[in-house]
């Protein structure tokens, strides 16, 4: 009883302890900024802070897809930030789903009038963000030290490109380029499809990609690539900003939200993207705004004290602050007018530009524009279709997405007898169960204090585990999507089936079946195998342990960029490795769909061996050595004994390891994600449980989403029982 009344005061002490400290109310604030920008946001908040000592601010960084699906989900649970900051895109597949709140009746009209027009984003009559900066927007950045004045069209671009692009050392490889930019993504490759004389969506919003503006934009980018040979063979955002930091780009492709970032690094400035010489058309960039849009969970004295937030964060002080230590572009009509700006030869420059741009459209289904677009656009990249059919696919995926996405499944006779059977099945389940409550009650006395001291557990359990899995079977038999987020109702089957009808389904099935199945049969027998050499007597056997752990203690998301990194054709050190000791070519590893699932299972065979190796390890430790002794008087060799003693005496701790290197190794979206960049090229390197992410979070079909989950839980739960009793895992006889 002493115990346990220490207990309670000490938790007594530590909630009012809490109490005291949460005193002060906390507003949080997702956002996507880079680097500086994020630097001078939290610098700008420290000054709120300090000016109302009763708020304090939390800012959380994410990255723009993860700042997406994270702030869906936990707004969809009635949770998440008070505040999320990011393009204006983003308002659309928030306004369409309610987890945004309206702005109209929370400021006043003059409070809406001091912005230029696009700041203001509004969607079917209301306003769902206010915007702070305006631009957003791509254009032709060059270095000053390599190049006194940019190209003003595609001819020019490619001359200078030629000259530019030098391989300084005679390796063959180049050392500096004319030009970089991430070319495989679809939102930079954009402007050019308007330089080709035709936008990527109607003024109906339907897709608009079946065109010969389309098909030439293919053939261009690909030449600038491999005929006129200026850019990378590989380039993604972050090779792209490291090559023109360091010098070795001669021109980059980038958004004004990187002018912080080349600050004080680059002597920079700034051009339109080169007119195209066939067409005689500028390539004209997407335009929008960056802002804030409040969670429609903020209520009562958060809402009040958020309103007042954003009221600061938009203010002409905070905006033209920005503009002196960012360059960016205020939203303010006031802040436009001030020297900073007037004065700012970036932001004059970046103006014109802004004004020959195109508004960034908002609406749901550009997620479905760019994701067929994307597919097929890589795939062009990597050879494997032709422009023309890319161009067809890219228009008919587009358009069966937008389909699917828009989709409002009606109830059948199957959701009316789920209605019956789910209760029934409920109460089946307390009948089943009452000789246990019965117990529990009878004993509760008896065991007050085990009781109270497991109920967190149980809670937590319930809370991260039952009762998630639970509503994930009601949204499986739901049509919960984009257009029913907020009253989605149950529909009976549907969703499997779709499942079952879609052939994707059983090709990304069977390449996760190859996934896991290569990655285990690495994990196990290299786990073994050092396992067996770390446990002989040696020299510097501590040290040599500890390096092998390595790979599983270093978090998964580092080592998997790092190895993104390592994979790049041009500058990554496997191939630079490949080269020097066997005098191969480059190899295509991120580009071509073979090669990019391969990186992505060596860099899963690397995290996942040391796992196998401890477990192995520790096996190998408890087996008494008199068993080697009697089994070399019997004339056992070396392979004998591994055969007869150690692999049965391994079975009991490898078993259970191997069903959870399984089931890890089928799940593990991290490594495929971020290797291959969410399924690059071309949406080839995909997994089930990748595929699910974006059904769920690109494509907003959650029904369907988690109707796959349900089948991906059903084929590892029948995995792991069928393993366990073919190999009498749970058996008494395990020896």
């Amino acid at each position: 009883m002493r115990v346990f009344r220490l207990l309670s005061l000490s938790i007594f002490i530590l909630f009012m302890g809490c109490q005291s400290v949460s005193s002060k109310l906390t507003l949080n604030i997702w956002h996507q900024m880079l680097y500086e920008n994020r630097k001078a946001l939290r610098a700008v908040c420290d000054s709120y802070e300090a000016d109302n000592p009763n708020i304090q601010i939390n800012l959380t960084y994410r990255e723009t897809e993860e700042l997406r699906s994270n702030f869906q989900s936990s707004a969809m649970g009635g949770s998440g930030p008070e505040l999320i900051y990011g393009p204006s895109d983003q308002v659309g597949p928030f306004s369409t789903m309610g987890i945004i709140q309206p702005l109209d009746n929370l400021f006043d009209k003059d409070y809406f009038e001091k912005f230029v027009s696009n700041a203001v984003v509004k969607s079917e009559g209301n306003t769902w963000m206010i915007g702070d900066v305006v631009g957003n927007h791509l254009m032709l950045l060059y270095n000053k030290e390599l190049l006194k004045s940019p190209p003003v069209n595609t001819d020019e671009l490619i001359d200078i490109g030629k000259r530019l692009t030098i391989d300084k050392d005679g390796d063959g490889r180049s050392d500096q380029f004319g030009l970089v930019w991430n070319f495989t993504e679809p939102f930079f490759y954009a402007p050019w499809l308007a330089g080709f004389g035709e936008w990527l969506i109607t003024d109906e919003n339907k897709p608009n990609l079946n065109t010969q503006a389309n098909i030439t934009g293919f053939q261009f980018i690909k030449s600038l690539r491999d005929e006129h040979n200026i850019l990378p063979k590989e380039c993604d955002y972050e090779t792209a900003n490291a090559l023109f930091k360091t010098g070795s780009a001669a021109m980059i492709i980038n958004g004004d939200w990187s002018w912080g970032d080349y600050k004080g690094i680059v002597d920079f400035g700034i051009a339109r993207i080169p007119k195209v010489v066939e067409t005689g058309k500028w390539p004209a960039p997407m335009v929008s705004t960056k802002g804030y849009s409040i969670n429609i969970n903020t209520s009562g004295i958060e809402l009040e004290e958020t309103i007042k937030l954003v009221k600061y964060l938009t203010s002409d002080t905070v905006q033209l602050y920005y503009t002196d230590r960012l360059n960016t572009q205020p939203s303010s009509k006031t802040a436009l007018l001030d020297p900073l700006v007037t004065e700012n030869e970036l932001l004059r420059d970046s103006a014109k530009i802004i004004e020959v741009g195109r508004p960034m459209p908002i609406v749901p289904e550009m997620r479905a524009i760019w994701d067929a677009l994307r597919t097929q656009y890589q795939a062009v990249l990597g050879g494997n279709v032709t422009p023309e059919e890319a161009a067809a696919l890219s228009q008919t995926n587009a358009e069966k997405q937008i389909k699917e996405m828009n989709q409002i499944i009606q109830p059948t006779y199957q959701a009316t007898i789920l209605k019956i059977l789910a209760p029934l099945a409920f109460l089946l389940i307390l009948w089943f169960s009452k000789k246990h409550f019965i117990q529990f009650f009878q004993q509760f006395e008896k065991n007050r204090f085990a009781y109270y001291m497991i109920i967190p557990s149980v809670l937590g359990i319930f809370a991260v585990v039952i009762f998630p899995f639970f509503y994930n079977i009601f949204i499986s038999l739901s049509n919960f999507s984009l257009r029913t987020f907020r009253d989605w109702q149950l529909v009976g089957f549907h969703n499997y089936i779709s499942v079952f009808k879609e052939p994707l389904f059983y090709w990304v099935f069977i390449k996760t079946v190859v996934w896991t199945s290569v990655n285990l049969i690495f994990h196990v027998t290299l786990g073994i195998f050092l396992a067996l050499l770390i446990n002989r007597t040696m020299p510097a056997k501590p040290i040599l342990r500890t390096m092998l752990i390595i790979p599983w203690a270093l978090p998964q998301y580092i080592s998997a960029l790092t190895w993104r990194g390592m994979f790049n054709q041009e500058y990554g050190s496997i191939n630079l490795m490949l080269n020097k000791f066997f005098a191969m070519d480059p190899i295509q590893w991120l580009s071509q769909p073979f090669e990019a699932f391969t990186a992505c299972i060596m860099t899963n065979i690397w995290l996942g061996f040391p796992f196998m190796m401890v477990i192995a390890l520790g096996g190998l430790q408890s087996i008494p050595r008199e068993m080697y002794e009697a089994a070399r008087v019997d004339g056992a060799n070396s392979w004998q004994q591994f055969v007869k003693i150690t692999l049965p005496m391994l079975k009991p701790v490898m078993i259970p390891a191997i069903i959870l290197g399984t089931i890890w190794t089928f799940n593990n979206i991290n490594v495929v994600w971020l290797v291959s960049n969410a399924g690059e090229p071309s949406d080839q390197t995909h997994i089930l449980v990748s595929y699910v992410y974006k059904a769920a979070f690109n494509l907003y079909r959650y029904g369907y989403a988690a109707a796959m989950s349900m089948l991906i839980f059903l084929i590892l739960l029948t995995f792991g029982l069928v393993f366990m009793k073919k190999t009498d895992a749970t058996g008494s006889n395990v020896y």
